[in-house]
């Protein structure tokens, strides 16, 4: 057996909000590589929104299944479905934090200093879930999967997130100099979290590239401290990289359109998951501080439209820009 990784972000653009980075592990049959798993598993699982009367999970890169303002269904199926095959049981918003260790779990308690909430729009905030999907619609799905998962000898092992505040981003900007460093070492460092979780065996890795860099040997070296780093591969399309880490072999791609691979795709809709469910306490915060404030998504000109709207309530509650506004 071996095992497949993919990773991917959502929020990398916006001014406000997280940045979330996901990674999704699967164990496969070794014939079995990235670019296979669909057609390993396409019973049970699509890459497109599900047609009227087709049963099968969609999971694809999540533009495909959700655009600003729609609904969350296309995601939340895929999410949570395969959080409850990993025996995850989510019931309310404030479930979905605790399956995840570390910096997801952790973001939404975060506190400044003073005691309080350095993010207040999460204080006390909750909601039932699924919040787009029926129940029973979700359980056919979980035991449809399960079942199709099991015939091909696949496991889904492992689900994490990053999830960087406005603050730690930052700070981060601070450290590193760059928006990229921050996403390529927060992505690289979630990823190696997942596999050493994982049982002895070789990993195939697929990363959608990290905006224009081309080059990750220097940041695999840094973040994994491998015994030996190979450069198969170092194009603007595609890297490749072997690595020895940890008494076993991976190979590290970053693809462009790395949702094409399944893992990837399961990545890049939980990441993107994740920070529509934030954003939606993030708003509904600042409804209750600015009446009739339109909403945001948080990116580009509408973040700034919304940060004009709540400028007097911001003062007002005494919440410093850098909780609230990602400066790159």
């Amino acid at each position: 057996m071996r095992f497949l990784l993919g990773t991917d972000e959502a929020g990398y653009g916006p001014n406000l909000g997280p940045l979330v980075v996901a990674a999704s592990a699967w164990q496969v049959p070794r014939k079995v590589a990235a670019e296979k798993l669909y057609d390993c598993l396409g019973e049970v699982i699509c890459r497109e929104q599900s047609k009227d009367g087709d049963q099968r999970l969609a999971i694809a890169d999540s533009k495909q299944l959700y655009h600003s303002g729609a609904s969350l269904g296309g995601l939340e199926r895929g999410v949570l479905a395969m959080l409850t095959l990993l025996g995850r049981q989510i019931a309310a918003w404030r479930d979905v934090w605790s399956c995840f260790a570390g910096d997801a779990q952790s973001s939404i308690g975060a506190t400044n200093g003073r005691g309080d909430s350095a993010e207040p729009w999460h204080d006390g905030y909750d909601e039932p879930l699924p919040v787009a999907v029926a129940a029973d619609e979700l359980a056919r799905t979980v035991a449809l999967v399960a079942d199709g998962c099991r015939s091909r000898q696949v496991s889904f092992l492992g689900l994490e997130a990053a999830v960087v505040s406005p603050r730690k981003f930052n700070d981060a900007l601070a450290d590193y100099g760059n928006k990229a460093e921050v996403l390529s070492l927060t992505t690289l460092r979630l990823a190696r979290k997942l596999i050493d979780a994982l049982p002895p065996g070789d990993v195939q890795a697929v990363c959608d590239k990290h905006g224009g860099r081309s080059y990750y040997a220097a940041l695999l070296q840094h973040v994994f401290e491998a015994d030996w780093i190979v450069v198969r591969q170092e194009t603007p399309e595609l890297g490749v990289y072997d690595l020895q880490y940890a008494g076993r072999t991976i190979e590290f791609r970053f693809l462009v359109q790395g949702e094409r691979m399944l893992p990837t795709a399961h990545a890049s809709m939980t990441a993107k998951y994740l920070r529509e469910l934030s954003m939606r306490a993030f708003n509904a915060f600042w409804q209750q501080h600015v009446p009739g404030l339109k909403p945001t998504a948080g990116y580009s000109t509408d973040s700034r439209r919304f940060r004009t709207d709540i400028r007097a309530a911001q003062k007002k509650l005494k919440i410093a820009d850098r909780d609230l506004w990602r400066e790159k």
